[in-house]
Order: C-alpha cells, then sequence, then structure tokens
C-alpha cells in the first residue's frame, strides 16, 4: 500500500452529481489536494473556487493516491474502472479505490478481484443520507474491505461523515447499505397503501399526518414524505427508477442464497406498479398517487381544506 497523510495526499474523486458534489466540497474545504472530474461539469465553478483542480478526463486524476467514486450505479463504476482509459490502467500500484456509489453485492466482489489483481485496493463505502447530509458532512459511510485500507482513507471520510463504520470484508458495506435501504423501500411501500386508504374511508389528511409523525407509526419516512405528500411535491428524494435497482440487488440476492423475504416482494409490486403508471422520475412519495388514482382519493392539505 502506497504511504499517505492527509497534508501530503493527492486525492481524486470521480462523479459530482447530487451526492458527489457536496462530497468533494467537504474534502477540498478540509484542506484536500483534490482533483475532480465528471461527465457533467455543471459543479466545476464551484470545486474551482473551492481550490479544487478540475480535469478534463480521467488522466487527470491518474497521480491520485486516493480516489473517491459517486457514480449512478455499477455500469457507471465498471466503465470508469475498466473502460477505455479506465483508472485500473492508470492509478499506480498500491492506490486506493474508495467506491461510495450503491450497487449490487456480486458486482462488488468482482470489482474487488480484478482491481486486486492490478495491485490496488478498493473499499466498498455506500452511504446514507440525503443530499443535506451530505452538505453538513454528517453522511453514514459503511465500509467494506481490508481494514489496513480503511484505516488509511479514514481520514478523508471523517471529512464527509460524522459515523464512519467498519462492516467487515470486500462487499459488506454495500451489503449494510442494502439492508438499511430495503427498511427504508417497504416503509415507504407501506406509507404508499395505507394513505390513500384513510382517505377512502373518510379520515383527515393532515390529522393522520399529525397522528403518525407523533405516534408509533412514526419513521424516517414518515418525517420526511407525509408534509411532502400533503403539499403534492415529489420531487425532493431520490427518484423511485433509480431506487428500484435496490430491489433488483435484493431479489436476485434472495435467488441466489434461497432466503425467502415476502414481504419486500409485497413491496417491490408497489414500486413496480408505480413505474408502470409512469412515477418513475419522482420520488418514492409518489407511489401514493398510484392508490389514490385506484382509489379515487388525494391525500393532500386540499383535501383536508376542503372539508373544514
Amino acid at each position: 500500500m502506497i504511504s499517505t497523510h492527509p497534508d501530503r495526499t493527492i486525492v481524486g474523486f470521480v462523479g459530482l452529481g447530487q451526492m458527489g458534489k457536496p462530497m468533494a466540497l467537504n474534502l477540498v474545504s478540509a484542506g484536500t489536494d483534490l482533483r475532480v472530474t465528471s461527465k457533467v461539469q455543471d459543479a466545476y465553478a464551484d470545486l474551482q473556487a473551492a481550490g479544487a483542480t478540475t480535469c478534463d478526463s480521467l488522466a487527470g486524476i491518474a497521480e491520485a493516491q486516493i480516489v473517491f467514486l459517486s457514480l449512478p450505479g455499477t455500469a457507471a463504476v465498471m466503465d470508469v474502472l475498466f473502460g477505455d482509459h479506465g483508472l485500473a490502467g492508470q492509478l499506480r500500484p498500491g492506490s486506493i479505490v474508495v467506491d461510495t456509489s450503491t450497487m449490487e453485492h456480486g458486482a462488488t466482489l468482482d470489482i474487488h478481484s480484478r482491481l486486486a489483481a492490478v495491485n490496488l485496493l478498493f473499499l466498498d463505502a455506500p452511504v446514507s443520507g440525503m443530499q443535506s447530509r451530505a452538505e453538513a458532512g454528517t453522511l453514514t459511510v459503511m465500509c467494506g474491505g481490508s481494514r489496513e485500507a480503511f484505516e488509511t482513507v479514514k481520514p478523508w471520510l471523517e471529512r464527509m461523515g460524522n459515523n464512519i463504520l467498519y462492516m467487515g470484508d470486500a462487499g459488506s458495506g454495500q451489503l449494510t447499505k442494502l439492508v438499511n435501504q430495503l427498511l427504508f423501500d417497504i416503509n415507504c411501500a407501506a406509507i404508499a397503501e395505507i394513505l390513500p386508504m384513510s382517505r377512502r374511508m373518510g379520515l383527515d389528511p393532515e390529522k393522520i399526518a399529525a397522528v403518525i409523525n407523533s405516534g408509533t407509526g412514526r419513521s424516517y419516512a414518515s418525517e420526511f414524505f407525509l408534509p411532502r405528500i400533503l403539499s403534492r411535491h415529489f420531487s425532493d428524494g431520490y427518484p423511485l427508477q433509480a431506487a428500484y435497482k435496490d430491489l433488483v440487488s435484493a431479489a436476485e440476492l434472495g435467488a441466489r442464497h434461497c432466503i425467502p423475504m415476502p414481504v419486500l416482494a409485497a413491496a417491490t409490486a408497489s414500486y413496480q406498479m408505480s413505474l408502470l403508471a409512469g412515477h418513475g422520475a419522482s420520488d418514492k412519495g409518489s407511489m401514493t398517487r398510484f392508490f389514490e388514482d385506484m382509489l379515487d382519493v388525494q391525500f393532500s392539505t386540499a383535501a383536508s381544506n376542503k372539508e373544514k
């Protein structure tokens, strides 16, 4: 492994999207010698103003000892690492690749093996927390890979998150993220199904929301989505079509290891029906609209006010 020091290490960052940009900004604001590149270059001006070096290609970050990836999924990660002029063929032996993206467990194990074959280390380090927590530097980061690589990278992870966990061998970070996401996904599907039922039975949406968010039905999902569903805002969270990949990963894992997950299977059907109804570009709260349409109701502040 290469020798690193927080004040003398060149760090690369690939992917400056909704999560990647604030993570990169937190790195450079802490004094990191940061080189960044992204297919979408809208964030370049802000990163340059903060002191980062922007690069038009992956070659520009090839001298980095540590490279962070924040990309849309498996295909994008594979392309950056192993595509034409990919990082696997450019980074110096002993460098560490840290993937904060969300991707399949099997693909993570494959990446670990392929990078190890060319003497590169790999940490799967997906994050939990929406854009606001990325901006605040309070993400939870779940890491899988060698303990030595984790300890080496930890000082930089602590500039992006406040709950940095080593979960075990390669793939453990992605598995942990998947467990957390699936519970959240199930919760969102339950909210989408039950809220329209309450409206169909004549209950007041605002009062139902108040009861849920002050009672035992409360959850992070309810606290985040209920106010937005009431006000008909369905674009503040991760798009439904992108979130669906977690459910695909779980189905593949369950099939491969013969693990029955009937509640998850039922929730997956709600996602599929909502996607087929055209709600894929909206957030998970938009699943409510599928059940509203089916029951011919609306769970909204407007519906509450209409009856007052």
